[in-house]
């Protein structure tokens, strides 16, 4: 019951790759990876996790193993990413989750949560921006290309696809960077480098700008649902910043808070104490 499965199931005609691991009979959590990472991101907290809890993280077309059809066939876009990885959880039948969602992950679990609100039980927010004062001066290069999406704007933006790029969000703001595993940014970088991909990730780049415009909608619906929610976040994050963290206690109630010495990839330095942490909440905040 406790082994780690490495699967693919098809979704609209698309091979999504996806990690599965623990009893089905226990509480499901659906872990929803950030940018530029994959399902590989959570490699430890689910061996973490994996006695406890059933464990399901997908990994989105264009990233990691899954599908990654060429632009002029496909999409790619926040709005039919979600609409995939809904249908993903339908044809799992995962009727229950706890959603966890860092960085790209928010839009795509808020998008899917103001369709389906009945599917969450619990909330995990690990470093997914959500109020436009977690943005900071480290994402300008995206706000000229929102602004104006030329050439140079595009080239500017294109710096975060580079392994100097991938570094940087892995490295700054880490305690201690000697924790960080090299396989988790070459990984990454391996899957950017593939023909057509950062084209591809360079359309989502552009695409996030509308992220921002429904970043209301988003809180109005967390101020409705009320979810018992889990803030996971790395308090030197170069992109979202902890005052954006700060804001989801605005509008919900039953919100708790810890904040990491890190950056954008928190589960990197602290993954241990960040699955005690969950299961601590998930166990006073689950009813079964």
């Amino acid at each position: 019951m406790n082994t780690v499965y490495y699967k693919t199931v098809e979704v609209n005609g698309l091979e999504i790759f996806y990690i599965e691991a623990g009893d089905k009979a226990n509480p499901t959590l659906l872990l929803l990876h950030g940018f530029p990472s994959s399902s590989f991101m959570f490699r430890h907290l689910i061996r973490d996790l994996k006695d406890k809890y059933h464990l399901i993280a997908p990994t989105y077309p264009g990233f990691g193993l899954s599908s990654m059809p060429l632009i002029e066939k496909f999409d790619y876009n926040f709005d039919n990413l979600s609409v995939i990885i809904e249908r993903f959880i339908d044809t799992l039948d995962i009727k229950k989750a706890t959603f966890l969602m860092h960085d790209y992950g928010g839009p795509i679990g808020f998008r899917i949560l103001m369709r389906r609100p009945e599917l969450l039980e619990c909330l995990i927010i690990q470093n997914a921006n959500a109020y436009k004062e977690g943005l900071t001066e480290s994402s300008q290069p995206l706000f000229d290309l929102w602004e104006n999406p030329s050439v140079e704007n595009r080239k500017k933006a294109a710096q975060l696809l580079t392994i100097d790029g991938t570094k940087f969000q892995y490295y700054e703001g880490a305690s201690d960077s000697l924790k960080i595993e090299p396989s988790a940014i070459y990984t990454d970088q391996y899957f950017l480098d593939r023909p057509e991909n950062k084209e591809i990730q360079l359309t989502l780049l552009y695409d996030y700008r509308h992220n921002v415009e429904v970043y209301d909608l988003w809180q109005k619906q967390l101020a409705t649902i009320q979810p018992a929610t889990l803030i996971i976040w790395g308090e030197n994050d170069q992109f979202f910043s902890k005052n954006g963290a700060l804001k989801y206690g605005e509008d919900i109630e039953d919100i708790e808070f810890h904040f990491y010495p890190t950056g954008h990839f928190p589960l990197e330095e602290f993954h241990t104490d960040i699955a005690q942490k969950i299961d601590n909440f998930l166990s006073r905040k689950l009813v079964r």
